[in-house]
């Protein structure tokens, strides 16, 4: 499959592409080691798409301007092999059953909706950077038997990679190594300023790496805080050099070891709770010792094995062997209250939910919940979507008002100019349940944002339509439903408005634009 066009178009199969959403705040604010090396911002400022399916994440991907082109793709439902194709184009380089974000920069992923849920299929980074996942769940990845992924892992970062936050996600297994599984987490070959945040990891042999080898030691700065590692045998995570920051975690049922520091290794271990597990921190099955500073943790029922060859525990009364200087701010919550924040706000579905600081989760508007009151991408939301003072909607003067409309063949005495003349009271229908309305001007003209507003009376009657350059021919969005419409800014002369499909005669009664 080959995606072509502009920002969002797609190939021609529009049911393989991806659908355009209103454009929200879903990037939030990266913390920990994400925020140096000038900071990861992930798709802000991009076009947001919507997904369903593998293919159409690749397609999204391969539909942009450049491989650096801004995006935010809100995911949506089962993504599995059945529906993760290859995509080719310039500006990607995907591969069948796996999600592959590889040579590409300035992405988010994120889950919307009633969630996502990539089972069986890993996310892949590779030679990557500005990388943002959240409010994902990523299960059952294998490494061997059927069908395989990722090389097992969940999501991997290998080559090259920088800058990457992965929150509020669920990574788990159904087993270790010998059940065909690997690593929920692993950063290897040159993987830079990483944070994992508000997670769950979970049944699994292998939680996650810093370097896949002795020898692969330019991997690190990477911080992890507020997860939940809970029936993991080891690797919570496994460091083999590098710096890594990890506070207010809780681990629980770790049956063989914990954060294996190794060669070389440093790890600031902060406000953590240990719970029923078994040598929680140390270097482990190596002599290439790595070294930790630890405050505030609390060890409730660990226990811990004899030092011995390529055995170095740190318990069973932890002390700091080294100092690791953090260079950007954080508030740490008390270790007695991280059992608590951490199960009401750590992995996929938690509504983005965070500590304050104080041992108490936030309650943020959520801009990926359809039943958030306050959300102004739900169109049952009772605030006004015709505000521009409200959130989310149009601001700036509505640029079709001084414009001219035309389209296809019109209903009895409905007019194409009824779009345009600021009056709900008129509208303009098609000659059936589809049909084409387009405004127009004389001149060049900047358009980012459209709002459709339906007729009193007939509000949900709009079923998918699709944006479209006039000018150029290109599909600049697809979607379902009347209302606000984010599209990539875009200079032409006319635009046009195709109903596909709709659930009566539509009546639009304005077609509003805005730069």
């Amino acid at each position: 499959m080959t995606a072509t066009g502009l920002a969002l178009s797609v190939s021609s199969a529009s049911a393989e592409g991806p659908t355009a959403v209103d454009a929200v705040a879903v990037n939030g604010a990266a913390t920990g080691f994400a925020t140096q090396n000038g900071g990861t911002t992930g798709g802000a400022g991009g076009a947001t798409v919507r997904a369903t399916t593998g293919t159409q994440i690749h397609s999204a991907l391969c539909a942009r301007a450049s491989s650096s082109t801004p995006i935010v793709i809100e995911v949506e439902g089962t993504i599995n092999h059945g529906n993760t194709q290859k995509v080719s184009g310039s500006s990607c380089n995907t591969a069948a059953g796996v999600i592959e974000l590889k040579q590409i920069s300035n992405v988010t992923l994120i889950g919307v909706g009633s969630g996502a849920v990539f089972d069986q299929l890993g996310i892949h980074i590779r030679e990557a950077s500005n990388i943002i996942i959240r409010n994902v769940t990523v299960r059952n990845v294998k490494k061997s038997g059927s069908p395989t992924s990722n090389g097992g892992d969940a999501i991997g970062m290998e080559a090259d990679v920088r800058n990457v936050w992965v929150d509020h996600t669920t990574l788990e297994a159904s087993g270790g190594e010998d059940d065909g599984y690997d690593g929920l987490f692993d950063l290897k070959n040159n993987t830079q300023y990483v944070t994992l945040s508000y997670s769950i990891l979970r049944n699994s042999g292998r939680g996650g790496l810093v370097g896949s080898s002795e020898s692969d030691l330019g991997n690190g700065y990477v911080t992890y805080h507020h997860n939940l590692y809970e029936t993991v045998d080891s690797r919570t995570p496994l460091l083999r050099g590098g710096v890594a920051h990890i506070y207010n975690n809780h681990y629980r049922n770790l049956s063989k070891s914990g954060i294996n520091s190794r060669a070389g290794a440093r790890a600031k271990v902060e406000n953590s709770y240990f719970e029923d597990s078994h040598d929680v921190l140390g270097t482990f099955y190596t002599d290439e010792r790595g070294s930790w500073q630890v405050a505030g943790n609390i060890y409730d029922n660990v226990t811990w094995s004899s030092q011995g060859s390529q055995n170095y525990p740190a318990g069973p009364n932890p002390q700091s062997n080294t100092t690791v200087s953090i260079p950007y701010s954080y508030t740490l919550d008390a270790a007695s209250c991280v059992p608590a924040v951490v199960a009401l706000t750590a992995g996929a579905g938690k509504g983005l939910k965070e500590s304050d600081g104080s041992c108490s989760p936030t309650d943020p508007t959520d801009p990926t919940d359809p039943t958030d009151p306050t959300d102004p991408t739900d169109p049952t939301d009772p605030t006004d979507p015709t505000d521009p003072g409200e959130p989310g909607n149009p601001t700036g003067p509505n640029l079709s008002l001084s414009a001219g409309a035309d389209g296809s063949s019109k209903t009895g005495s409905t007019s194409y100019g009824n779009v345009r003349d600021g009056d709900t009271s008129t509208y303009w229908s098609p000659n059936g349940s589809t049909g084409t309305i387009s405004v127009k001007w004389s001149g060049a003209t900047s358009v980012s944002t459209l709002n459709i507003r339906e007729a009193a009376g007939s509000e949900g009657t709009i079923g998918s339509w699709r944006v479209r350059n006039h000018d150029t021919g290109a599909v600049l969005a697809t979607g379902t439903g009347a209302g606000v419409i984010g599209i990539p800014t875009t200079t032409l002369k006319k635009i046009s408005f195709e109903i596909v499909s709709a659930h009566g005669t539509p009546r639009v009664a304005e077609y509003e634009t805005y730069a």
